[in-house]
């Protein structure tokens, strides 16, 4: 018989919805620029359906970030998940 093991769930910062960690993007903020994750800091997730809701995306990014750069965050978003999927 298989092990049910556990998985961490985490919430998505535009919609809040909850989903296991796996799922979920991960990335951060640091004096107002969007990076990827990379193991220390605080950082926040965002789930898949999120990404094409680019409107509500950007208003939680900008939440996060403490940042009035829309356009700036979110083409950053999209240059990091282009960069994490090509590896």
């Amino acid at each position: 018989m298989a092990k049910n093991f556990h998985q961490p769930t985490r919430m998505c910062i535009s919609c809040r919805e909850r989903d296991a960690q796996s799922k979920l993007f991960r990335a951060k903020c640091r004096d107002g620029e969007l990076s990827a994750f990379n193991g220390y800091g605080r950082s926040f997730y965002i789930c898949q359906v999120c990404f094409e809701n680019d409107k509500k995306l950007s208003k939680a990014i900008m939440r996060q970030c403490r940042s009035g750069e829309r356009e700036k965050l979110m083409n950053k978003l999209k240059e990091i998940i282009t960069d994490d999927r090509k590896s």
